[in-house]
């Protein structure tokens, strides 16, 4: 990171950020200088207690000296105690605001920039780089405040003893600090880097966790404990890297203090020879000298700390940044449903990571209240119509009507208030079963939820479980088998009493039985509705009034079973191949 970008993202950090937090990081601003006022009481401290107990030998003093001495280190661990509780709260704040904003993004964002990155690189950014801004505003900012006063006031009690050896002594200083610009792009630099395979490491586990049962049956095992090394490996040299970074600023400093010692003793010996110092002022010198030297070392590092937070917050404003391209706008009427008709007009889609389009000059009209099928290949671009409908995606090209309102021009929450989606690929949440239904209306009665379930052939077996309605589903439903995951979502489209229904490959992962169950409950939820139905069984279909066949993204044909089967060759051949 530049220099330049290094400003750019503290201004930000503070501006969005750090500013709202000032009296916390005022009160710990009074709490340094105490820190610092301790610090420097002590090596001074040291002049009178050796002049007065050691050379005067004063009664009285030997002991009123060592109760102040502790006075003043009970103050300064009290101050340094509360400094850091506060700004910890900062700290911690500012990375709960980065999170909550994180996850704004995430649920907010349209679903092509979701797609285009792995879930874990969001979840490395949500915990790897809010930590580290957290870091930098707490433990950075108190001991930038902290060490910067004990500097000053240990620097001015120095030059108080003698202006001499003061004037040796700070030399250290621009060289540390000459040590820290350089250590700090380095730091920034390899942080980036561990951040990136941070997430890396999240997106492999959150792969195999995933894939555990296809791994497993294709055993895998070794290969993927293989692949787990690699990434795990990467990841510890990169943190080894920074932390040897980091390191680098401790032989330099040490042989600076070195440096500093050696010639302080050197010149201490010519001016005590010479009767310009005393052994008080020596002793306290050398104490002023050796307590300056953490704040000084703790100096040549915040930078690198400084540089850490501030590469880590790029990148989280990268992601909060990101536009947003499909959003609810209040401004924009709501959706009126009269007739529920849908018309697809010229509408051509290409998705970002393909050079071929998904879909081509397709115009179709879907009938109010009807039921309209779907068929073709694999790839065909079925499941693109479906996804452009509730705007998960927008068209390049052309429009899509829902009773001639042009969708692009109504309140999108009143737009997906209308539709409902059932697909292969039910998902559920980690909750009761009672949660994940009412996820479509959290103000339904459980008696409302129970019919619910009843339409979908849910109740029955949901009563039999354990805790009934309350029982876990577990993640993503893994508690539950295929066809009760896909009634409980059947339920929950059901509550919503949607007037646009989308089913996507709803029953082609089940069983005969189960799917004649599902079917039937989807027969109960499409009742009256406009209903998109895409299935590779052809028995899902039958009930269609009317079949739209796709090949390459266009509508080849459409009609009823009955003369897609005498009249279209590809339709026929798609039902011959599910026949067999």
């Amino acid at each position: 990171m530049e220099f330049e970008d290094f400003k750019i993202n503290v201004k930000r950090l503070y501006s969005e950020h750090i500013k709202f937090h000032l009296k916390r990081i005022f009160l710990c601003l009074i709490l340094s200088i105490l820190v610092a006022g301790s610090t420097s009481s002590i090596a001074w401290l040291l002049d009178p207690a050796v002049k007065k107990i050691f050379i005067d030998k004063n009664e009285t003093l030997a002991w009123l000296i060592p109760i102040v001495i502790i006075f003043v280190f009970t103050a300064k661990g009290l101050s340094l105690y509360f400094a850091r509780i506060n700004l910890n709260i900062v700290g911690q704040r500012i990375a709960g605001e980065l999170q909550k904003k994180i996850a704004r993004s995430i649920l907010f964002s349209d679903v092509q920039t979701l797609d285009g990155r792995h879930s874990g690189k969001y979840i490395s950014n949500v915990q790897y780089d809010t930590s580290q801004v957290s870091h930098f505003v707490s433990t950075g900012v108190l001991n930038l405040m902290k060490d910067t006063f004990s500097v000053i006031l240990l620097v001015g009690l120095m030059f108080y003893q003698n202006w001499k050896l003061a004037s040796f002594a700070i030399f250290m200083i621009p060289l540390a600090g000459g040590l820290a610009k350089n250590l700090g792009k380095q730091v920034a630099k390899a942080t980036t880097q561990a951040s990136r395979l941070s997430g890396s490491l999240v997106t492999y586990l959150s792969d195999i966790f995933r894939g555990s049962k296809v791994i497993r049956v294709f055993q895998k095992e070794d290969i993927e404990k293989s692949n787990a090394d690699n990434v795990i490996t990467d990841l510890v040299n990169k943190n080894i890297k920074v932390a040897a970074i980091m390191m680098r600023a401790t032989p330099i400093m040490e042989a600076l203090t070195g440096i500093m010692i050696a010639g302080f003793i050197f010149f201490s010996g010519k001016l005590i020879n010479s009767g310009e110092l005393g052994i008080n002022n020596f002793f306290s010198f050398l104490a002023a000298m050796m307590l300056a030297y953490q704040p000084v070392r703790s100096l040549a590092t915040i930078n690198m700390v400084a540089y850490q937070g501030a590469a880590a917050s790029k990148r989280i404003f990268d992601i909060i940044d990101k536009p947003i391209k499909i959003k609810n706008e209040s401004d924009l009427p709501d959706l009126k449903i009269d007739n529920c008709n849908i018309e697809f007009k010229d509408v051509n889609f290409k998705y970002e990571a393909t050079k071929d389009r998904a879909l081509n000059n397709i115009s179709l009209l879907l009938k109010g209240g009807k039921i309209s099928a779907l068929v073709g290949k694999s790839g065909a671009g079925k499941s693109t119509i479906i996804n452009l409908l509730p705007r998960f995606y927008d068209p390049q090209d052309g429009k899509i009507l829902i009773d001639n309102q042009d969708i692009k021009k109504i309140n999108l929450k009143s737009l997906r208030k209308n539709v409902s989606l059932v697909s292969q690929d039910v998902i559920l949440f980690d909750d009761t079963i009672k949660n994940n239904i009412a996820y479509a209306n959290s103000k339904a009665s459980h008696a409302e939820i129970e019919e619910a379930c009843k339409y979908a052939a849910a109740d029955e077996f949901i009563k039999k479980l354990p805790n009934g309605y309350g029982t876990f589903v577990g993640e993503n439903g893994v508690r539950l088998s295929g066809g009760q995951k896909q009634r409980i979502s059947i339920a929950r489209a059901i509550l919503k009493k949607s007037p646009i229904i989308l089913l996507d490959e709803a029953t082609s992962s089940l069983d005969t039985e189960s799917e004649k169950i599902v079917q039937n409950a989807i027969n109960n939820l499409i009742k009256g509705r406009t209903t998109i139905v895409i299935a590779h069984r052809m028995s899902t279909i039958h009930s269609a009034h009317e079949i739209f066949v796709i090949k390459e993204g266009s509508i080849l044909e459409k009609g009823s079973h009955e003369f897609l089967i005498k009249n279209s060759s590809e339709y026929k051949v798609l039902y011959q191949n599910q026949l067999k």
